[in-house]
């Protein structure tokens, strides 16, 4: 099973980026995504930066490089910016936007299907497929019945399965809106925000009144509390088709999450329990885990 490193979901600065896959890069990782996912504003790197990083990447490492799109597209200047990576010419492209799709699909080129695009049953699958999909990362709240059963109906139409990418590890992207929420937390208005979710470098948390952390701000992106972590539940996920394991950038302690996840795929047991949630993928909720809860 292959090991991708998903793209930076948080807003870091140009050397902490550049630090940050300067480690990666000597990592057993056989896909790095890259490119600005969340928000439009965060210019650490612009797309022909990204490009050279790609390219000094392959340079020093065996990886496949993906460029990752924008998820929401507000603005004429967005979508011209999204047409300009789709026509990059030399990297594939994850398709986190139904325009990214259509730019892909009239250029005849190969793309993956990231898990913004709410791909949820054959059907919807297929449409993609004859768009160019060639790799699909279901939505993050879809649990390993539900992956499995989409599969069986790709089968039944008899159609080859695209490659199937299951987000294994940190923050889980739960919702994006117009709204700016960490601006919003900081008092300021979305246009002049000075870029205050650089403070933030795993995002803000955010908890109940009883002090239980339930998400973590990041811009206009809703996601999970707690860290996801399925190292424990790796038979389950080759079990289910799983070729490829997303793991998403944290500030701190990637290259451990990286090894171990290695580790486990050369042979060694996996453990019994990992910190983190796993209801999802167990097809409860998702803050849950399920271990603790008696229900695996």
């Amino acid at each position: 099973m292959k090991l991708s490193l998903g793209p930076v979901l948080f807003y870091w600065d140009k050397a902490q980026l550049g630090n940050f896959y300067a480690e990666m890069s000597a990592l057993p990782l056989d896909v790095i995504y890259l490119g600005e996912t969340v928000c439009s504003k965060r210019r650490a790197f612009s797309l022909d930066q990204w490009l050279g990083l790609g390219r000094e990447l392959q340079a020093c490492s065996q990886a496949q490089i993906v460029l990752s799109s924008l998820t929401l597209i507000e603005a004429a200047s967005e979508l011209s910016s999204l047409r300009r990576l789709c026509d990059n010419g030399d990297v594939l492209v994850e398709a986190n936007d139904m325009g990214a799709v259509q730019f892909m699909a009239e250029r005849k080129l190969p793309f993956v299907g990231g898990s913004a695009l709410n791909l949820y049953n054959g059907h919807a699958l297929g449409q993609l497929l004859d768009s160019g999909m060639i790799r699909w990362v279901p939505p993050v709240e879809c649990s390993a019945a539900l992956i499995a059963d989409v599969l069986e109906q790709v089968r039944d139409m008899d159609r080859d399965l695209p490659e199937v990418e299951i987000f294994a590890y940190g923050h889980l992207p739960l919702a994006y809106s117009a709204r700016c929420f960490t601006a919003r937390a900081e008092n300021r208005p979305k246009d002049d925000c000075q870029f205050c979710c650089i403070n933030y470098p795993d995002g803000l948390a955010l908890s109940s009144q009883e002090g239980q952390q339930l998400f973590t701000l990041n811009g206009i992106q809703t996601m999970s509390g707690e860290v996801t972590n399925l190292l424990a539940d790796y038979p389950a996920l080759a079990a289910c088709g799983a070729d490829v394991l997303r793991l998403s950038p944290r500030a701190q302690g990637m290259a451990d999450v990286v090894t171990a996840f290695d580790k486990v795929r050369q042979g060694e047991a996996p453990p019994l329990f990992v910190d983190g949630c796993n209801g999802y993928w167990h097809g409860h909720a998702g803050m849950l885990k399920v271990e603790e809860a008696g229900l695996c």
